[in-house]
């Protein structure tokens, strides 16, 4: 795909997009903070199933009306089978069967599949696991790029990554989406997927620095996005086709999940294009930085 299009012409506003929707992301995470499920939270699961399809909002409506305001109730599987999460009461582990018994007195007879109770404690101990495994994550991350390219690629890389999980975190607080274990798998996924974006990016950079000498930065990082820009929109689009196809007809068990890995791919492609690059550009690399070591002593095994 031969194009010209001059990235960082645009630089300066992708960095003002990306600034504002950080700090937006930052700001509803500090004073609204996450919309925790079950995984984290603690609370009760009931999966219920009838004999004939019911109407979900009747229940949610039985269930406000006895003091159950923190509940969802979905379809699982399909419109027979009913799924019922109740956020934790106090550490009342046996608030699945009231629960059941409550629905049966008003009108809505059906056979208990399963009741799971997730504590206050193992909720707190999965969220702070899963916040660890996360930093070690990016950590690595840094290490590895560190070692496979150069240190100002590393910090590209991971300013990019971390990008991209504040704004997707940023997302879900401010449209106070359910979050819970898959959608903590989704993240660590999008890390994976954006970091191999970062890398094909990085990895044209530092040749195209290494073999073209007449060119400046700017317009060696503007050749490298173009030569790497069919690639990316072919990968970026194909998985969009089997997330959106995830999150329409997948179910609500997985929409969490399809939903942070839809808008992780979009952010991680804008990141892997702009963020990176940007960095690059405001640490001032050149050639030189990239520039191949000569082995020590070579000079002398050129001498007659």
């Amino acid at each position: 795909m031969n194009n010209n299009i001059p990235f960082m012409k645009f630089r300066k506003i992708a960095a003002i997009a990306s600034i504002v929707l950080f700090s937006l992301s930052v700001l509803s995470l500090s004073f609204k903070g996450l919309s925790l499920g079950l995984d984290f939270s603690g609370g009760t699961l009931i999966e219920v199933t009838y004999e004939e399809a019911v109407e979900l909002e009747e229940i949610r409506n039985i269930l406000i009306e006895n003091d159950f305001d923190d509940s969802q109730v979905v379809n699982f599987g399909s419109n027979l089978d009913v799924l019922i999460k109740v956020a934790d009461q106090n550490g009342n582990s046996s608030i699945g069967e009231s629960i059941f018994n409550l629905l049966e007195d008003n009108g809505f007879k059906g056979e208990l599949k399963r009741v799971e109770f997730v504590g206050p404690q193992v909720g707190s101990e999965l969220r702070d696991q899963g916040g660890l495994g996360m930093l070690v994550a990016l950590f690595m991350i840094l290490m590895y790029v560190a070692f496979r390219f150069q240190y100002k690629f590393a910090l590209g890389a991971v300013t990019a990554l971390g990008h991209d999980v504040v704004i997707i975190l940023g997302f879900f607080s401010l449209f106070s989406w359910d979050f819970d274990l898959t959608v903590l798998a989704a993240l660590l996924a999008v890390i994976g997927y954006s970091l191999n974006d970062t890398i094909v990016v990085s990895d044209r950079i530092r040749e195209n620095f290494r073999s073209e000498r007449v060119l400046v930065p700017q317009d060696l990082i503007d050749l490298s996005l173009n030569q790497t820009l069919g690639r990316t929109i072919v990968t970026s689009l194909t998985t969009l086709l089997v997330l959106f196809a995830l999150f329409i007809f997948g179910g609500e068990l997985i929409k969490g999940f399809s939903l942070a890995l839809i808008l992780g791919v979009m952010v991680g492609t804008y990141s892997s294009i702009y963020v990176v690059a940007n960095m690059l550009m405001s640490l001032s690399i050149t050639q030189e930085d990239l520039a191949v070591p000569e082995p020590e002593g070579a000079d002398f095994d050129e001498l007659p």
